[in-house]
C-alpha cells in the first residue's frame, strides 16, 4: 500500500451545508506577508462612509457590524468561494472535520443571486428527496434567497434533525418551480462504495474525498480482488455528483492508479501557494483497465483525479463535462476568533490544463438518459432450459437462477436502471479484451 499523504490546509471545496472539510496543522500558523501600500484616499472615502451611516442611517448600527459587513462585501466582490467567517462560522468549520454533521446533504455555491446545488452527496435527505446537481434554489421555505448571502442560506438550511425544510427549486426542463421537502438528519459520509457488476468487473463510488478515502478504497480492490481469485479485470471508478472534499484525499486516489509522474500543481501569488504533487509505484489494480464516470456534478477534487487519470493515459473519461471548480482556498485566521476563507491558487491537471470555469471534457461524451425496461405482452417463447429436468449442458456452466432479493439481481437491476454505467461496463470489457490480445 502507498504511504498516506500528509494533510495540507488547502480547501478545494466550495461552502456546502455540512460538508467535512479538513485543516491540516499548520492552519493556525501566522505567516509574513508584505503588506501593501495603504491606499488613502479610498479610506478617506471609506471613513466619509462609515461616518455618514454611523450619523444618518434610520437606526443605530454597531461598529462591529459595520465593519464586519465591509469585509464580507471585500470577499464577496472577489469570487464566489473567498468568504469572512465570524466565530460562528470558524467555529462550524473546525467542527466540521468530524465527517459527522447536521444538515440536508448538498454542496451549493451562489448564482445570479440565488443559491446553485453543486451535488448532493449519496445516501442524505437532499439525495433521497430528489434534489439534483444544477438545481436553482429560490425559496427556503417562505424565505426568497434573492438577496441573501450563502452563509445566511446555509445557515437557515441547517437545523435540528427532524425537521423539515422546504426548497423551491428551478430546474432545468421544468416549466414551473417545484418544491421539495426535506428532513433534516445527522449526516454520516460514507465516501467508498463497491461491488462486482459481473465476474472480473468491479465497480467503485467516492461519493466525496476525505483523507482516508484512498485507505477506503485499497481496502474496498482488495475486498473485491478476493472475491475474483486475487484480480480484477477492469474497474469502473464512479465520481459522478462528487463535489469535491480534502485536497490530499483527491491526490492519494490518484496516486493509487499511477505509478509516477505528477499528479497536479498548484500556482498563486505567494510562495507557499506553489505546490507539486506526485505519484510513487506501484498501480492498485495492476494495470487493469480503468473508466472514470464524470458528470456536471463532479468538481473540485473529482476533476484533479479525472484530470490526472486522462493526462497520463491511464483511464478513459466518460461522462459528461464537469463542474470546472480549479480554484484553492486557504483559511487564514484573524486575531478576533474569525477567519477569512481566500482564494490563494489555482490548480492544474499534469499537462498544464487549468480546469477553473473549463471543467474536464470527458473522452467520451455521453449525456444522462432515463431507461425504463418494456415489459414484454403474452408469453415468452418457451427455451430448453426453461423445460423441467432438461439435461445438463456437459461444460458445468449451467446457469442458477439468482435470488430476487440477491446481489445478482440487485446489481442487473443497477445496469439496467444507470445506462452511463452500462455503457462504462461494455467499454471496460472491450478494453480487457483488447489488452489481453496485445499481450
Amino acid at each position: 500500500m502507498k504511504p498516506r499523504l500528509n494533510n495540507i490546509f488547502l480547501l478545494i471545496t466550495g461552502l456546502l451545508t455540512g460538508v467535512f472539510i479538513s485543516i491540516g496543522h499548520g492552519v493556525f500558523a501566522e505567516r509574513e506577508s508584505t503588506r501593501a501600500t495603504l491606499p488613502v484616499e479610498e479610506l478617506r472615502t471609506f471613513s466619509d462612509v462609515f461616518g455618514r451611516i454611523k450619523n444618518d442611517y434610520v437606526v443605530d448600527v454597531d461598529d462591529k457590524e459595520l465593519i464586519e459587513n465591509a469585509i464580507r462585501g471585500m470577499l464577496s466582490g472577489l469570487d464566489p468561494h473567498s468568504a469572512y467567517l465570524d466565530s460562528e462560522q470558524f467555529t462550524e468549520l473546525q467542527v466540521g472535520t468530524t465527517g459527522q454533521f447536521g444538515g440536508l446533504g448538498i454542496e451549493v455555491g451562489m448564482e445570479d443571486g440565488f443559491v446553485k446545488v453543486i451535488a448532493p452527496i449519496d445516501d442524505t435527505p437532499a439525495e433521497r428527496a430528489g434534489v439534483q446537481a444544477g438545481d436553482l434554489v429560490i425559496r427556503l421555505d417562505d424565505t426568497p434567497v434573492k438577496g441573501m448571502t450563502l452563509g445566511d442560506a446555509v445557515k437557515l438550511m441547517r437545523g435540528k434533525p427532524g425537521t423539515d425544510i422546504v426548497l423551491t427549486i428551478v430546474r432545468e426542463g421544468l416549466d414551473a418551480p417545484v418544491k421539495i421537502t426535506i428532513t433534516r438528519d445527522i449526516i454520516k459520509v460514507k465516501s467508498v462504495k463497491s461491488r462486482m457488476l459481473e465476474p472480473g468487473y468491479a465497480y467503485l463510488r467516492i461519493s466525496q474525498f476525505q483523507s482516508k478515502s484512498a485507505d477506503n478504497l485499497v481496502d474496498a480492490i482488495n475486498r473485491l480482488k478476493k472475491e475474483n481469485n486475487g484480480r480484477l479485470d477492469g474497474l469502473v471508478l464512479d465520481l459522478r455528483n462528487n463535489p469535491g472534499g480534502v485536497l490530499n484525499g483527491a491526490v492519494a486516489v490518484s496516486d493509487a492508479f499511477l505509478t509516477k509522474g505528477m499528479i497536479v500543481y498548484t500556482e498563486g501569488r505567494i510562495a507557499d501557494s506553489s505546490l507539486r504533487f506526485n505519484a510513487t509505484p506501484d498501480d492498485v489494480i495492476d494495470g487493469a483497465p480503468l473508466v472514470v464516470l464524470v458528470n456536471q456534478g463532479s468538481a473540485s477534487a473529482s476533476e484533479i483525479v479525472a484530470g490526472a487519470l486522462q493526462d497520463h493515459k491511464r483511464a478513459i473519461i466518460l461522462g459528461a463535462k464537469t463542474f470546472g471548480k480549479g480554484s484553492v482556498q486557504t483559511i487564514l485566521p484573524l486575531s478576533s476568533d474569525s477567519a477569512l476563507k481566500l482564494t490563494t491558487a489555482r490548480y492544474y491537471t499534469p499537462s498544464g490544463r487549468s480546469i477553473q470555469a473549463e471543467g474536464i471534457t470527458p473522452d467520451i461524451e455521453l449525456e444522462p438518459l432515463e431507461l425504463s425496461a418494456k415489459k414484454k405482452k403474452g408469453i415468452d417463447p418457451l427455451k430448453e432450459a426453461d423445460l423441467s429436468g432438461h439435461l445438463d449442458n456437459g461444460n458445468g456452466t449451467s446457469k442458477k437462477k439468482d435470488d430476487k432479493n440477491g446481489k445478482a439481481d440487485d446489481t442487473e437491476q443497477m445496469l439496467q436502471d444507470d445506462y452511463m454505467l452500462y455503457e462504462a461496463l461494455n467499454l471496460l470489457k472491450g478494453l480487457a479484451i483488447l489488452q489481453a490480445r496485445i499481450q
